[in-house]
Parts: structure tokens; C-alpha cells; sequence
């Protein structure tokens, strides 16, 4: 990535943030896979048809189901956000960002572009979620625009922020029975 120091480094040096709800994230993806997996093996034996070729296939099936559900990390330094899957690290250098859009569709994805030619994509109620990580991006963001780069999506970082900031301000009514 192009920094002094590494992940590790960082992180124990406090400057790494990490979305604190990819563990819960992770244990729901595995539940449904195991909970699926279960109830298909029990309907499979009440009915007498179990064998060791649907076992595979339910077991099969339950891997994808996994798979299909298991979150994306995200992780914030000093100039950059990565979002790691299963397969791949994808990161963008937010000090260099050139376009911040929102995509929509089944599920909103935000989309940065950097400068590099990196691109990621993350879901944006990750940030709203996670203010350390919008502050990360938000920082290198205004970095980008004051150096010019960043041309679109400003607009889309001033929403994230108030979605953020009206979350937090809910939090704390809720948590002081002020509602």
C-alpha cells in the first residue's frame, strides 16, 4: 500500500479502524449456514430419504449459503480504506480520492475511486455504523478535494455524515430514556 509501517504495526500503534460488527457479521453467516444445513438434513431423515449423496449436497449448499452471506471487512488507516471479501483485498487511498458514488440496486453500495485507479465498494451503513471509519474517509476525502481530485460525491459524503450523526444522536436519547 505504499505505507511505512505495516497493518500490524499500525493497529497496535491504535491508528488502524476496523468495523466492530463484521465478528457479529460472521457468527449470523455461519449460524444461517449450520441452522440451513440442520433443518435440510432433519426434514431429509423424517422423510427417509437421507444419503450420503444429499448429505454432500446440503452440505454443499450450506457452503454457499455461507459464502453468499459472509461480510466484507473494512478497515481504515491514515490515508486509506480497504474492504477485504473472501478472495480478495481491494483498497482505495482516500487522500487521493477522485469519485465517491452511491449505486443502487438490491443492496446500496458506496463506490471510491482513487486517483491510483483503485475502486471499492462497501455497504454505506458500515460507516454510518462505524463513525471511526466515515472520520477516516471523511479526512482523506477533504484532503482530495482541497487538493482538487475529488469532484463527485461530496454531496453523497455530507448525507453519510448527517445519517451518522442522526444515528449517534438516537443512540444517546435512547441510552438516556430522553426519546
Amino acid at each position: 500500500m505504499g505505507h511505512d509501517i505495516t497493518e500490524r504495526d499500525a493497529a497496535t500503534a491504535g491508528q488502524i479502524t476496523s468495523d466492530r460488527g463484521w465478528g457479529a457479521g460472521v457468527r449470523s453467516a455461519v449460524f444461517c449456514a449450520c441452522a440451513l444445513f440442520g433443518l435440510v438434513l432433519l426434514i431429509d431423515r423424517a422423510d427417509g430419504t437421507l444419503t450420503p449423496a444429499r448429505t454432500g449436497l446440503w452440505a454443499g449448499l450450506s457452503a454457499l449459503l455461507y459464502l453468499v452471506l459472509h461480510p466484507a471487512r473494512v478497515t481504515a488507516g491514515p490515508g486509506w480504506l480497504a474492504v477485504r471479501g473472501l478472495g480478495r483485498r481491494r483498497h482505495v487511498c482516500t487522500c487521493l480520492l477522485t469519485a465517491v458514488r452511491r449505486s443502487e440496486g438490491v443492496a446500496a453500495r458506496l463506490v471510491l475511486c482513487d486517483s491510483l485507479g483503485n475502486r471499492v465498494e462497501l455497504d454505506p451503513q458500515i460507516l454510518v455504523d462505524n463513525p471511526l471509519l466515515l472520520h477516516r474517509l471523511d479526512t482523506g476525502a477533504r484532503t482530495a478535494r482541497q487538493n482538487g481530485l475529488l469532484r463527485t460525491g461530496c454531496a453523497e459524503l455530507r448525507r453519510l455524515a448527517t445519517r451518522a450523526d442522526d444515528a449517534t444522536a438516537r443512540a444517546v436519547f435512547e441510552a438516556s430514556d430522553l426519546r
